[in-house]
């Protein structure tokens, strides 16, 4: 695994769309064949991506099911049609790490930025809840494409975990 230090940077509002999908943990990699749904959705009605694709974590719960958007960020948020919905990455402060890796590495890396955070005292913008973690922003966003690198060992994601506050 390769990952640069964790940072805290300021992220603006960023409109999306996205599919929302509950799965269990072992289901997560499957996630990723539906971007190819909400990029062709994108463009038949006219948008372009404003962005790299992403999966936006808004519950977790380990033993049982995560809730995640596959999502697509866009210039403009645009009316979803039931599959696809629109949402907005909210503006706020950020905990980014970029891993540089084949993406069976990411759980390591997500434990490597949690734990900085513990280190620094960082509280996230997250709760519990019945269905586990509810977090308000917590991003793996995929900077490279698979067409243009075939090597995962050099795919490249950045990790961003909205601070609380």
């Amino acid at each position: 695994m390769s990952a640069a230090v964790p940072e805290i940077e300021e992220r603006v509002a960023q409109p999306y769309m996205a599919i929302r999908a509950s799965v269990a943990m072992a289901g997560l990699p499957g996630l990723a064949a539906r971007f190819g749904e909400v990029f062709g959705w994108l463009g038949a009605h006219g948008l372009a991506p404003a962005g790299p694709p992403f999966f936006k974590y808004n519950s977790i719960d380990m033993a049982r099911e995560l809730e995640v958007d596959v999502g697509v960020p866009v210039a403009v948020a645009a009316d979803g049609d039931g599959q696809i919905i629109a949402g907005v990455l909210p503006a706020g402060r950020y905990a980014t790490l970029l891993y540089v890796g084949h993406p069976s590495g990411l759980i390591a890396a997500n434990g490597a930025l949690l734990d900085w955070a513990a280190g620094q005292g960082i509280k996230w913008d997250m709760s519990p809840g019945e269905g586990g973690e509810l977090w308000g922003s917590r991003l793996e966003i995929y900077l490279t494409d698979p067409a243009q690198e075939p090597d995962m060992a050099k795919w490249q994601t950045l990790l961003a975990f909205r601070v609380a506050g």
